[in-house]
């Protein structure tokens, strides 16, 4: 075995098959499928770190996460390159895109759902069977926020008995208990230093989706300005509304009673 057939190169490099004859085709290629290798790298380590936490082993998953932040920075870089093609690079293959859209990604969702960004509406988006499954395994299962909320209650922070047990399919309601409990460990952080540390991880996690949210939005705006998106989604309004959704927000209201 070689370093092509391990990383079974002939198939990778194989893989960004071109549906016109236009130069810049396989830049937007490219980047889209990088992306989706590095979700796939996310949504194992947030996994992983799932795990951790639920196994009280915070270190572990301080590690774990300060990787997903690394390729969330990543990820964000990504859009500068894809900002180098203009709307008449871009305007000279789109046609060739058909019904395919980025709203379809599949491990995007998953990433979400990982994150607490439930909502049923997007499961109708993915139809072939093998993806829906493992969607909507993760769809009816804890985020992460929840077992970071259940680490708590272990730790003896008075969280709800219906944030630790409840319809995990349903978007995440905010809490003034939970709050509290999270103002109680910011403010003594000495004493919760660990904790303390988990909820700026989880903070950072945040802060770098809606960086590459942000950066997702204004690369799409600078390339085809307001046009609705391939598949018709709505393009820059939808990104736009994504921006407001808060996935830990007691982690970020707090701030405001401190």
């Amino acid at each position: 075995m070689d370093y092509g057939d391990y990383l079974q190169l002939d198939t990778l490099l194989g893989a960004q098959t071109q549906a016109t004859d236009e130069h810049d085709e396989l830049l937007f290629i490219v980047i889209h499928q990088a992306t989706e290798l590095w979700l796939k790298l996310s949504i194992h380590e947030i996994r992983a770190a799932q795990a951790q936490i639920r196994e009280d082993d915070l270190r572990g998953a301080f590690k774990t996460l300060s990787r997903v932040a690394r390729i969330q920075a990543h990820m964000i870089q990504a859009w500068e390159i894809l900002a180098t093609m203009t709307p008449r690079d871009y305007a000279d293959f789109r046609a060739s895109l058909g019904a395919s859209s980025g709203f379809q990604s599949f491990q995007y969702r998953q990433l979400e759902f990982l994150l607490g960004a439930k909502d049923r509406r997007m499961l109708e988006a993915h139809e072939k069977p093998e993806r829906r499954a493992d969607l909507e395994t993760i769809f009816e299962a804890p985020s992460l926020y929840d077992d970071a909320l259940r680490l708590l209650a272990r730790r003896g922070f008075a969280i709800p008995a219906d944030h630790l047990d409840r319809d995990w399919t349903q978007p995440y309601e905010p809490s003034e208990a939970v709050e509290a409990a999270w103002l109680a460990i910011y403010r003594d952080t000495a004493a919760y230093w660990d904790l303390y540390e988990l909820g700026e991880k989880l903070v950072d996690l945040e802060y770098r989706l809606q960086q590459w949210r942000f950066t997702h939005l204004k690369t799409v705006e600078r390339i085809i300005g307001f046009k609705r998106g391939t598949g018709g989604s709505e393009g820059v309004s939808y990104l736009a509304k994504a921006l407001d959704r808060k996935l830990f927000p007691e982690l970020l209201t707090l701030r405001t009673a401190m």
